[in-house]
């Protein structure tokens, strides 16, 4: 049986557990009911690992958090996905969460109830959950268990997202989150558009 500890809220006999990943080298459409998930990963565990990730990072710390604790694992996914260009993806989500829109799940966890704890994780967007998180948690019922949250930004820190997990999954216990500042996204793009305004493409 999973166990979180209410005292130092961390999953007990897996104090190396965060150490670890904090430790951790991180590399850097259509609406209509979700279906049920080929993208569960299953140990018949009472642990879940749900994730939506973009770059990767958040997916390389649910893969740890997954193999640490046996857990079964499942990653949320838009149905239309959020495109490969940054900026057309910061205006999306933009537009998505000031008008409160839950863009429909790819698809659901089969046998929610099972599990007694859900590790979550997330990227910060606009300082808050990406809009699929929301979707996530207004389609699945988090009734009486606990919400572990693990999350990847920028460097703006966790911003508003535990009000909003909290807000969507009120029935839940919702765990201090585990917050690491992983993505280097942005200042890549940065550094390249620097780079590349003082290279001339013509001899």
């Amino acid at each position: 049986m999973v166990q979180i500890s209410a005292a130092n809220q961390r999953p007990v006999g897996r104090r190396q557990l965060l150490g670890t990943i904090a430790s951790m080298a991180l590399a850097a459409g259509a609406t209509g009911t979700a279906g049920q998930s080929r993208a569960l990963q299953t140990q018949d565990s009472e642990a879940l690992v749900a994730y939506f990730t973009r770059t990767g990072n958040t997916r390389v710390i649910a893969g740890q958090i997954r193999r640490a604790l046996q857990a079964d694992l499942f990653e949320i996914e838009s149905v239309e996905p959020y495109p490969e260009d940054y900026e057309q993806t910061v205006s999306r989500a933009a537009r998505e969460r000031d008008s409160g829109y839950r863009p429909p799940l790819k698809a659901t966890v089969p046998g929610i109830a099972s599990y007694e704890v859900v590790f979550l994780g997330f990227p910060i967007w606009g300082e808050t959950t990406p809009p699929v998180i929301r979707s996530f948690l207004s389609q699945h019922d988090l009734s009486g268990k606990k919400i572990v949250p693990f999350i990847t930004h920028g460097g703006y820190g966790q911003g508003r997202s535990m009000n909003v997990v909290r807000e969507h999954a009120s029935r839940a216990r919702v765990i201090n989150p585990f917050v690491l500042e992983a993505d280097q996204e942005r200042r890549t793009l940065t550094q390249v558009s620097r780079w590349l305004n003082g290279v001339s493409i013509r001899s």
